[in-house]
């Protein structure tokens, strides 16, 4: 089973990691031709490219100024313990034993604008790039346009043609793969919650459940789809009447 999931906004870079073994992306070339663009725009033009307060701006200009490789234990972070939104609480990586951090590493890979496809141990150092961002290189007009062909290539070497593989990722990030290329079905999962006397899917709760998600295909060793639709955490259960072949609905 492979997973692909977002990244997050959110950094924690001062917890320290429960191990000190990590990987290296497999894409920091490519990572340090972003970082070289990024790097000649001001706190004023990554605030307007970016739509983010001048504040942000200018604490990601400086991270751009700093980025720089090779990448240690010293200057970067594992990037499943640097990132901190509300997937990555769900997961809750740091108490995971170090046998389930090595079947995370195996199993999950994140979807990154700036490093397009990391394993959870592979160092990053911190960055602010969307992969929504319509930010030019080269002859691409956009992030997606520069990791499309990179990132689904990339997937298909790990796939084997009778894998299973789960979408956890945001529409966002998701689009960067293409699909109709990837050599096996995609599998997504929709969590929805009752409010007011109707299903709907809230963001915040919809994160976190794909991480509680991640979570619980770690902890149980799932591998395929008919043992996945047993996920039951924090008051979730699969819904069969609202559930399609490639969509599997989860609802509370």
């Amino acid at each position: 089973m492979k997973i692909v999931i977002s990244p997050a906004k959110s950094l924690d870079l001062e917890t320290k990691p429960p191990t000190s073994q990590f990987t290296e992306g497999i894409f920091l070339d490519e990572a340090s031709r972003l970082n070289e663009v990024l790097k000649k725009k001001s706190p004023k033009k990554l605030s307007e490219l970016m739509n983010i307060s001048s504040n942000l701006s200018e604490l990601n200009w400086q991270r751009n100024q700093d980025w720089q490789l090779p990448f240690t234990l010293e200057n970067a972070k594992q990037a499943i313990f640097a990132f901190k939104g509300d997937v990555y609480i769900g997961l809750d990586a740091y108490t995971l034993s170090e046998n389930k951090i090595a079947q995370l590493q195996n199993k999950l890979r994140i979807l990154s604008g700036q490093y397009g496809l990391l394993k959870p141990l592979d160092l990053m150092q911190p960055y602010r790039l969307e992969m929504g961002t319509k930010l030019k290189v080269g002859k691409n007009d956009n992030l997606y346009q520069f990791w499309d062909a990179t990132v689904t290539n990339a997937l298909n070497e790990e796939l084997k043609n009778d894998e299973v593989f789960i979408n956890l990722a945001s529409n966002e990030y998701f689009k960067v793969i293409k699909t109709k290329l990837l050599k096996v079905p995609v599998i997504t999962p929709i969590f929805k919650d009752y409010k007011d006397g109707k299903l709907k899917m809230i963001s915040f709760f919809a994160k976190k459940a794909r991480g509680l998600m991640v979570r619980f295909i770690i902890d149980n060793a799932i591998e395929n789809i008919e043992d996945l639709k047993k996920f039951n955490s924090e008051g979730y259960a699969f819904d069969m009447n609202l559930s399609t072949e490639k969509e599997l609905v989860f609802t509370r």
